[in-house]
C-alpha cells in the first residue's frame, strides 16, 4: 500500500476540518450551510481516504463516530470534581426562600442574577479534552465516581471529538446531559416494535439504555444528543467570569447549550422564566422535567459553596409530573370512524401533567400484549400537553392475585356486528361499516370538525342525538335539515337551530383538500389532502387514479394508495358522493400549479392574532405556497409573521435576526400571488 503524499495528508486535514466545521453550525448553531448530499459527500471521500491510507487514522476524525464492533467495559472512573445532585424547589415560596437565603448568605439586598437553564430530562454525563482531544466520558454514577462511556460517547454528532478555537486549556471538563429527542426516540420504539424488540418506556430510559450498549456500532445508531451546561478547569483564571458567558465560550468551542437559556434578576424574574418554559414544554422538540436556576456570578458561586452533595448556589424547580402511578380498574372497547376497535383503560383517578385522569388508551390489542396488561393492574400513566393519556408500564410485582387478562369482544360493543382482524393489521375493526352507531356518529363528528368543514354548532352531543333518533345516517344528511326539524330536538331553541342550518349551509362550497380530508379515508390527513388536492385539481381525478398514479403524489406509499382506491370503490362511499351533489355541495376545484411554488423549501412561523384571516386560514395560504409553517422559530426560519400581541416567538425572531413580517405584509405577499387574504 502506498504511503500518503503530502497533498493526500491535506485533503484529509482540509476534510475533517470542513466536516467539523458543517457538524458545529448543525448541531451547534442549527445553522446549516451544506445540503445533506454534500455533507454525504465529503464524509465519504474521507472515509474512503482513511481506509487507503490507514497511517492518517485519528481519534478525532469524525469518521470515528460510527463506533466499534469492541465491547465497552464500562470500568470506573472516578470524578476529579464530584457531580453533586441539587436541591428542588416545589413551589413558589420554595424558590422565594431560596433566593433569600443567597442574599442572606452573599450579605447583600440588591437582586441577585440567576441563569435559568431547561432541565432536560436525560443522562449527566462528564467529558475530558486534554490538548483539545477527547480523552474520557463518564456517566455521573453515584455522583463519585462513574462508568467509563468514552466509545459510546463518540458515536455521538452534538459531542465533538476535538474542540475548536485557539482558546481551548490544556485539561478541560465539560459536563452535560446527553438525551435522546421526542421525534427520535418515536423512530426508536417503531423499529424496534417492528423487530418485536422490547421498546423503550420514555426517552430517557432509551438515552441511559443507549449510552450503556456493550457495542457502540448500537449507540452510533440511536438519536443522541448532547447539551453542555457547566465546564471546569484546573486553571480557572482562564474563563470568564459567570456562569453565562463559561457557557458561551463552550459554545464556541463545539458544543450545543439550550437556546431556551436566558437570565432573570430576583425570584419573580425566575419565576415568570418557569411559567414562560412550562408554557413552551409540550412544543420543545425534547423532554424537560424543570428549570434549574444558577447563581451567575462565579465569583458569587464560589462565597456560597456547597452543603453535603448539592451547591448552595443553584436550585431546581420542577414542572407537574407526567408519569404516574395507578391501577387499571377495567377495559372497555370503542369504536372509531373507521371501524377501529381501541381498548380503554378506566383508571383509578390519578393527577397527572396538570389534570386529573381516569381513562387512558392501550392502542390495540398488540400493545396489551406487548405491555403484559391486566385488569387490576398497577401501571404507569403518562400524559403530555394535548397528548392522550396512555399506560406506558406495567409494574408486575404489584400484580394482585385475581388480576384478569384483557380479551378482544367477538362482537362490537355498539352494534352487535362481528370484530375482525385484518392480517398484517394491528387494529381489530368493528365489520358493521355505516350501519354501526358509532362509526356514523364518528365519521359525521370528523366531517364537521374545525379542521375539516369546521360546522360551527354542530357539537358532540347534537351529532348523537340526530344519529340516535334518524335524524341523520350520512354526512350527506345534514344538508337537508332545516329550522323545523332541529327546533323538535330537545333543549334547541329556534335562534340555536337556525345558526345552525345556517353554518351547515356554509359548509357548501368548501375547497378540495378540505373536502377530501373531511371524507375520512383512511391515512388520508391533512397534508397527504393537500398533496392529492394539489396534484390532481379535481376529486374526479383523484377518484379515477389507479394505485401507481397516486403514488407519483409525495407521501403517498402503497397503503395510503390503497386506502384511497379502495374508499372509491366502495358503494356506499359513491352513493354518499352522489347524495351531496344532490344535497348541492360543490367542492372547489384546485388549480395545479405547474413548476417551482415561491416559498417551496422556506419554514414560517405565525405569531399573534391576525384581523384579516385566522391563522388557519393564513397557515393554510402560506403552504399553498409551498411554505412549510412551524410552531418555533429557528435559525433556519425563513419569515415571522407577527400579529397583535405577539409573544415570545417575535422576541426569538428578533434575537436572531429572523425576517418579520406584519400583517399587511402578509396580505401583500399573499395578492402578489394571486391569493387575497378574503
Amino acid at each position: 500500500m502506498s504511503k500518503a503524499t503530502p497533498d493526500i495528508i491535506q485533503r484529509v486535514e482540509e476534510l475533517r476540518s470542513a466536516i467539523d466545521d458543517h457538524n458545529y453550525r448543525y448541531y451547534v448553531l442549527d445553522d446549516p450551510r451544506v445540503p445533506d448530499a454534500e455533507y454525504d459527500r465529503l464524509f465519504r471521500e474521507l472515509q474512503g481516504l482513511e481506509t487507503d491510507y490507514p497511517e492518517l487514522a485519528s481519534d478525532t476524525s469524525p469518521t470515528r463516530r460510527v463506533g466499534s464492533a469492541a465491547e465497552t467495559s464500562f470500568e470506573e472512573v472516578v470524578h476529579r470534581l464530584p457531580m453533586l445532585s441539587l436541591d428542588n424547589a416545589f413551589s413558589e415560596d420554595e424558590l422565594r426562600d431560596f433566593d433569600r437565603r443567597v442574599k442572606d448568605r452573599l450579605g447583600i439586598t440588591e437582586d441577585v442574577e440567576y441563569v435559568c437553564e431547561p432541565k432536560l430530562d436525560g443522562l449527566a454525563v462528564s467529558l475530558h479534552y486534554e490538548n483539545g482531544a477527547l480523552t474520557t466520558a463518564a456517566t455521573r454514577g453515584d455522583g463519585y465516581s462513574g462508568e467509563d462511556i468514552t466509545a459510546n460517547i463518540r458515536t455521538i454528532p452534538s459531542v465533538p471529538l476535538k474542540l475548536r478555537g485557539d482558546d481551548v486549556p490544556d485539561l478541560v471538563e465539560v459536563r452535560g446531559e446527553v438525551y435522546m429527542p421526542k421525534d427520535g426516540f418515536e423512530q426508536l420504539n417503531r423499529r424496534l416494535a417492528e423487530r418485536g424488540e422490547k421498546t423503550f418506556v420514555n426517552p430517557r430510559n432509551a438515552a441511559a439504555g443507549s449510552l450503556r450498549q456493550k457495542k457502540s456500532t448500537v449507540t452510533a445508531r440511536r438519536p443522541l444528543e448532547m447539551c453542555a451546561y457547566s465546564v471546569a478547569v484546573t486553571d480557572e483564571s482562564l474563563l470568564p467570569d459567570t456562569q453565562w458567558e463559561g457557557l458561551k465560550r463552550v459554545q464556541s468551542w463545539g458544543f450545543r447549550i439550550n437556546p431556551e437559556m436566558r437570565k432573570a434578576r430576583g425570584a419573580e424574574e425566575c419565576l415568570e422564566a418557569y411559567s414562560e418554559l412550562m408554557d413552551k414544554r409540550d412544543d420543545l422538540p425534547y423532554e424537560i422535567d424543570g428549570i434549574v436556576f444558577k447563581v451567575n456570578r462565579l465569583d458569587q458561586q464560589k462565597a456560597l459553596g456547597f452543603v453535603s452533595r448539592a451547591p448552595r448556589w443553584a436550585i431546581a424547580q420542577k414542572f407537574p409530573a407526567q408519569e404516574e402511578l395507578t391501577v387499571i380498574e377495567d377495559v372497555e372497547f370503542q369504536v372509531g370512524r373507521t371501524g377501529a376497535v381501541t381498548p380503554v383503560a378506566r383508571l383509578k383517578p390519578v393527577f397527572v401533567g396538570g389534570v386529573t385522569v381516569s381513562n387512558a388508551t392501550l392502542h390495540n390489542m398488540d400493545e396489551i400484549r406487548r405491555l403484559d396488561v391486566h385488569i387490576g393492574d398497577t401501571v404507569f400513566i403518562r400524559r403530555a400537553g394535548d397528548v392522550i393519556p396512555q399506560v406506558v408500564k406495567v409494574v408486575a410485582e404489584k400484580r394482585p392475585s385475581g388480576a384478569r387478562e384483557v380479551e378482544l369482544p367477538r362482537q362490537c360493543p355498539v352494534c352487535d356486528s362481528d370484530v375482525i382482524q385484518i392480517e398484517g393489521e394491528a387494529v381489530a375493526r368493528c365489520s358493521g361499516g355505516l350501519f354501526c352507531p358509532a362509526q356514523r356518529k364518528e365519521a359525521i363528528r370528523h366531517y364537521a370538525s374545525r379542521k375539516a368543514l369546521d360546522i360551527e354548532g354542530l357539537g358532540d352531543k347534537w351529532i348523537d342525538i340526530m344519529v340516535d333518533q334518524g335524524m341523520v345516517e350520512t354526512v350527506a344528511d345534514l344538508y337537508r335539515l332545516t329550522t323545523d326539524d332541529l327546533v323538535k330536538l330537545e333543549r334547541m331553541g329556534e335562534k340555536s337551530a337556525a345558526n345552525l342550518v345556517a353554518a351547515i349551509d356554509r359548509a357548501r362550497n368548501p375547497v378540495l383538500w378540505r373536502f377530501l380530508y373531511a371524507l375520512g379515508i383512511r391515512e388520508v390527513g391533512e397534508a397527504t389532502a393537500k398533496a392529492l388536492a394539489g396534484h390532481f385539481g379535481t376529486l374526479e381525478a383523484i377518484a379515477a387514479a389507479d394505485e401507481e398514479s397516486l403514488q407519483t403524489v409525495p407521501d403517498v406509499g402503497p397503503i395510503v394508495a390503497g386506502h384511497i382506491r379502495s374508499f372509491f370503490e366502495q358503494t356506499h362511499n359513491r352513493e354518499t358522493l352522489d347524495a351531496l351533489r344532490e344535497a348541492g355541495v360543490r367542492w372547489q376545484e384546485e388549480e395545479v400549479r405547474e413548476g417551482e411554488k415561491p416559498l417551496k423549501g422556506q419554514t414560517w412561523v405565525l405569531t399573534g392574532t391576525l384581523s384579516g384571516m385566522t391563522r388557519d386560514e393564513a397557515k393554510e395560504k402560506l403552504e399553498s405556497l409551498g411554505a412549510k409553517v412551524a410552531g418555533s422559530v429557528s435559525k433556519k426560519t425563513a419569515c415571522v409573521v407577527a400579529g397583535e400581541a405577539a409573544g415570545s416567538k417575535l422576541a426569538k425572531a428578533e434575537q436572531l435576526e429572523v425576517p418579520v413580517l406584519d400583517e399587511a405584509g402578509l396580505v401583500a405577499l399573499l395578492e402578489e400571488h394571486g391569493l387575497g387574504a378574503g
